[in-house]
């Protein structure tokens, strides 16, 4: 399209596709719809090398096309970025889409704050779940507005991580430059999920791969021992479950080979003190565990083996709180264990002579829908610390 010429938009819309035709042409067509002028928005595509005419379809629709000789993965919206003229970058899915009214909220919470690098959206899915980050305040990839220069300035997102994992890569990057990332309950986007995006071997490959990289690049001591066995740990059981074993063998090796190389080459970019409580909360979650313990509480269960799970157990170890069984019906297996403590379904932990339940779980979505849960199960003495409307910071939550 010839009309952007010399114009600076504010916005460049950027997304990754591989033989998704009906899928992309779908997701372009709802673009007009997002509020803004067309003057003020420009649309890059990459194609990642598809052989369904994709590229020839939506070349008309789009401002720029990158085409590629191979399909570099999510990872290749990098490639796009490096067409972007506008002053934020907004990263799509080729099956996501913002709601209207969301990019003018953006762009209003990037004025108002000047160190604002990363404005992640609520994500929603067609069976009106939302979808979100394991941790406090990191972002989906497939709903996301960056300032373009602080995205810059950290070097962008790295293709090397195909994809899985590359938006914690991103988020500790920033936050390690200076900037802070938040995500925001008042800005939406739509994400289709078909069934092409169902896990694979691949997924499983890349999942510990990559969160492995991540753990040897910006965790010090005890952080990345203790979560590189917890990562290890977590993807080999889902592994097992999915049949992906061989998979998951590959992706460690790898995973180990990389960190060993990246833990060197990263050395300066260390997350600080700040950062790693920003992310992880072990403060946050032994001060309201010492509450707990304080209350009169000895005895709890945890719902959820949450990634973060470590958090709270050290939590009510430190407060000498008794855990007595994790209840996660994923991750359930007879005689399975998480550092001595049974993990049983949902329902045996509740049958638990217990003081409390814990929902051990730092992503807000996934909080709250595990919390959601137990009130169906009339669940006594719940408490949800990270279930918050607003999606940005922990709120302490008691369910009676």
């Amino acid at each position: 399209m010839s009309g952007m010429a010399g114009h600076r938009p504010k916005v460049s819309f950027v997304m990754a596709t591989h033989n998704r035709r009906a899928v992309v042409e779908h997701t372009l067509a709802r673009l007009a719809e997002c509020g803004l002028p067309r003057e003020a928005y420009e649309i890059i595509a990459v194609d990642n090398a598809s052989t369904d005419g994709t590229a020839d379809t939506i070349a008309p629709a789009v401002d720029t096309l990158v085409r590629l000789s191979r399909n570099r993965g999510s990872c290749a919206k990098a490639l796009g970025v490096d067409q972007a003229t506008g002053r934020f970058v907004v990263f799509l899915d080729d099956d996501s889409y913002p709601r209207p009214g969301s990019i003018d909220r953006m762009l209003d919470r990037f004025e108002d704050d000047s160190q604002l690098a990363a404005a992640g959206f609520t994500v929603h899915l067609p069976d009106g779940r939302q979808e979100g980050g394991a941790l406090p305040g990191v972002f989906v990839g497939c709903g996301v507005g960056l300032r373009t220069d602080a995205l810059r300035a950290v070097g962008g997102l790295d293709r090397s991580f195909f994809m899985q994992a590359e938006e914690y890569d991103l988020c500790f990057r920033l936050v390690g430059g200076g900037w802070r990332v938040e995500v925001f309950d008042d800005l939406h986007v739509e994400h289709l999920k078909t069934e092409a995006a169902r896990r694979t071997d691949r997924t499983t490959y890349l999942d510990i791969r990559n969160n492995l990289r991540v753990a040897a690049r910006y965790l010090d001591e005890p952080y990345f021992e203790i979560y590189r066995l917890e990562t290890i740990q977590r993807y080999g059981w889902l592994a097992e479950r999915e049949g992906h074993t061989a998979a998951f063998r590959r992706g460690l090796r790898a995973g180990e080979w990389l960190g060993v190389l990246e833990r060197w080459r990263y050395r300066k970019r260390r997350l600080k003190a700040e950062a790693i409580e920003r992310f992880f909360g072990w403060g946050f979650v032994r001060s309201r565990m010492a509450e707990l313990a304080g209350a009169g509480v000895e005895r709890i269960v945890l719902a959820d083996l949450g990634k973060n799970v470590y958090a709270f157990y050290q939590a009510a170890r430190a407060v000498r709180v008794e855990i007595a069984a994790i209840g996660d019906d994923r991750f359930a297996a007879y005689g399975r264990t998480y550092r001595d403590v049974p993990i049983v379904t949902l329902a045996e932990a509740l049958r638990m002579d217990a003081d409390a339940v814990v929902v051990a779980n730092t992503s807000a979505v996934h909080a709250a829908r595990t919390s959601d849960h137990l009130a169906t199960l009339n669940a006594p003495s719940v408490h949800c610390w990270f279930r918050s409307d607003a999606a940005t910071r922990p709120e302490l939550a008691t369910i009676h």
